[in-house]
C-alpha cells in the first residue's frame, strides 16, 4: 500500500500536482511512527504560570492518548503575549512549518489565522462567539477548517450579575470591562444590557486596551457609590489580573470575573468554566484530526458546568458579609 501511495507522490509531483501531492503528503503522516507536528499559539506571556498549566494539561492529555513529544508527535509553541502584531508575526511562522493541526485560544486570535490557512486543521482551546469571530458556519457542523471549544454562553452574564448583587447587595451601576479589538466585544455590550435591566443594574461600557484605561475605569466607577465590575473572557484583562486585581481592591470596588485566576490574584468571585478542563477537551479534538477526522465535522462545543470561586480576604477588604447559602454553594472559597 505504501509502494503504491510513493508512486502517487511521485507521479502527481511529476504532472506538476503540487497541490494534490501536499495532500498526499499529508495522509502519509497519518501512517503509525511518522512523527507529527503540532503547533499552540497563546496570546500571553511565557512566564505566566496559569497559562502554562493549561498547555502542560492539553500535552499530558495528549500523552495520555498516545502522542509522546519526541516519539509520535512535535510540538511548536509560540507564546506571544497580548500584542496582535507579535500574535500575527507567530501565527505566519507556524502557518509556514505545515503543521497537522494548530491549537489557539481568543477571539482575536481566530481571523488573524484563519486568514492565513484555510487548510490547516485549526482546534480553539478557547473562544467566546466563534460565529460572531466569523471561524465557523455554524457551531453543530463549523464547516470549515476551525473546530473547538467556547467559553461561555452570553445568557451567564445574567448568573454574573445576579451573584455580584447578592454579595454586594447595594450595587446599582457595574460596568462590563473588555478590549473593543475583540471581535465579539459589541455581542458582549448586547448580552450584558439585556440581563442588567431586569436586574436593576445600570449597564456602563468600559472599553479598555491597556492597564492605563483599566485604572481610569475603575476609578470612573469609584466616583460614585454602588458601582461594581464585570470581566467577561478577554485575553488582555487575563494577561494583566494581578494588577487588575490590585487595582479593584485599591479603589474598593467589588468585580466578578469569568476567571477563577483572577480570584486566585485577590479578586472578588469568579464564575466560569474550567479552563484547565477545556484544555484537555481539546487535546480530544487534536486526537481526532491527527488520526483523519476533518474539523468542520467537529461541532464546537459549549461548556456544561461552572465553577463560583469565592475569595474570602477580598470581601473582608470590601467589607462584605456574605450569605451562608452563596458559600456553600461556591466550588472554591479562598481564606
Amino acid at each position: 500500500m505504501l509502494d503504491i501511495k510513493r508512486r502517487e507522490f511521485i507521479a502527481l509531483v511529476g504532472g506538476g500536482g503540487l497541490l494534490l501531492a501536499v495532500k498526499v503528503k499529508r495522509a502519509w503522516g497519518q501512517q503509525p511512527g511518522q512523527v507529527r507536528r503540532i503547533g499552540i499559539l497563546m496570546p500571553y506571556p511565557k512566564n505566566d504560570a496559569e497559562s502554562q498549566s493549561y498547555v502542560r494539561a492539553l500535552r499530558q492529555e495528549l500523552e495520555r492518548l498516545g502522542w509522546s513529544e519526541g516519539g509520535t508527535v512535535q510540538f511548536e509553541e509560540r507564546w506571544s503575549t497580548d500584542n496582535m502584531d507579535l500574535v500575527s508575526a507567530d501565527a505566519a511562522d507556524l502557518v509556514a512549518l505545515n503543521p497537522e493541526v494548530i491549537v489557539v485560544v481568543g477571539d482575536r486570535v481566530i481571523p488573524i489565522l484563519t486568514k492565513l490557512t484555510r487548510s490547516i486543521p485549526i482546534v480553539v482551546a478557547l473562544t467566546s462567539d466563534p460565529i460572531a469571530s466569523g471561524a465557523v458556519e455554524s457551531l453543530a457542523r463549523p464547516g470549515r477548517n476551525v473546530t473547538g471549544f467556547s467559553l461561555i454562553e452570553f445568557s451567564i452574564f445574567g448568573k454574573m450579575l445576579e451573584t455580584l448583587k447578592r454579595l454586594a447587595p447595594g450595587i446599582s451601576r457595574v460596568g462590563m470591562m473588555y478590549n473593543p479589538d475583540n471581535p465579539v466585544g459589541a455581542a458582549y455590550l448586547r448580552a450584558f444590557e439585556q440581563v442588567a435591566g431586569p436586574l436593576a443594574i445600570q449597564p456602563i461600557n468600559l472599553p479598555i486596551h491597556d492597564l492605563a484605561d483599566i485604572e481610569r475605569g475603575i476609578a470612573r466607577l469609584a466616583e460614585q457609590p454602588n458601582g461594581g465590575v464585570l470581566i467577561p473572557p478577554d485575553v488582555t484583562i487575563f494577561s494583566l489580573r494581578p494588577q487588575v486585581s490590585a487595582l479593584l481592591a485599591r479603589y474598593r470596588v467589588p468585580a466578578i470575573s469569568i476567571y477563577s485566576a483572577l480570584t486566585a490574584a485577590g479578586g472578588l468571585v469568579s464564575y466560569g468554566p474550567d479552563r484547565t478542563a477545556m484544555f484537555r477537551q481539546s487535546a480530544s479534538y487534536v486526537d481526532r484530526i491527527l488520526r483523519g477526522e476533518k474539523p468542520g465535522d467537529l461541532p464546537f462545543q459549549q461548556p456544561t458546568t461552572y465553577r463560583l470561586v469565592i475569595n474570602l480576604k477580598a470581601a473582608k477588604a470590601l467589607d462584605l458579609t456574605l450569605p451562608d447559602t452563596l458559600l456553600v454553594a461556591a466550588d472554591e472559597v479562598i481564606e
